[in-house]
């Protein structure tokens, strides 16, 4: 109201009594097409309204962690070894290659990209490594990597692994199940997570039947 007290319009008699009658033409189209709230209108929602109407939307869950199991290559045992659906491939160290005394890889000039955006050039390639989980056995190749090394971290299992052991991850259950034929063998990430690591290989992978 204050602005409005201080506004001035410098124009004169006659031209306002001339505007006049434009500005009441544009009122009364104004006034005459406006929309008009019938009863009887159908208005049509989104999928995204009638979920939170009809409160449809999922509960949100927290992060229970990474999904981790155990298993024997070259009678090395590893307690936790990281499945990720986001490698594209499998990666080991190269400290964890000198280890398993494998001396040969197949020589490839292929880069990786990490999260940060730099890049590091592999070491090689290691073919046909047998991955032992439990009683299940998969063949798996290995981009060599010579990185600073973490115990959890020597060794990746990426989208490879994970489509020829045709896992299925269950995030709410915290279970990924690995299937050999027509056997499964389900882990379970809670459980692994409340006993120590040295239990780990007997129980994380406890639950096993046969498909029909």
């Amino acid at each position: 109201m204050t602005i409005l007290k201080k506004l001035q319009i410098n124009i004169s008699f006659a031209e306002a009594l001339e505007q006049m009658s434009l500005y009441a033409k544009l009122l009364k189209e104004l006034m005459t097409k406006k929309r008009s709230w019938r009863n009887d209108k159908t208005v049509v929602l989104t999928e995204e309204c009638n979920a939170i109407f009809q409160h449809k939307l999922s509960q949100k869950l927290k992060d229970h962690g990474s999904f981790q199991i155990p298993c024997v290559i070259r009678e090395i045992t590893m307690e936790k070894v990281l499945c990720d659906l986001g490698a594209s491939i499998n990666l080991m160290s190269l400290g964890m290659m000198n280890r398993m005394k494998m001396e040969k890889t197949k020589p490839t000039t292929m880069a990786l990209q990490l999260a940060d955006r730099s890049f590091k050039f592999s070491h090689g390639v290691v073919e046909d490594l047998l991955v032992k989980v439990g009683d299940f056995i998969f063949p798996a190749d290995f981009v060599v990597l010579d990185m600073e090394e973490e115990a959890k971290a020597s060794i990746i299992l990426g989208r490879q692994f994970l489509a020829t052991t045709r896992a299925i991850i269950d995030v709410q259950k915290g279970e990924l199940v690995l299937r050999l034929h027509d056997e499964n063998m389900v882990f379970n990430v809670f459980k692994a997570m409340s006993y120590p690591p040295e239990s780990l290989g007997e129980l994380m992978g406890e639950k096993r039947f046969h498909t029909s």
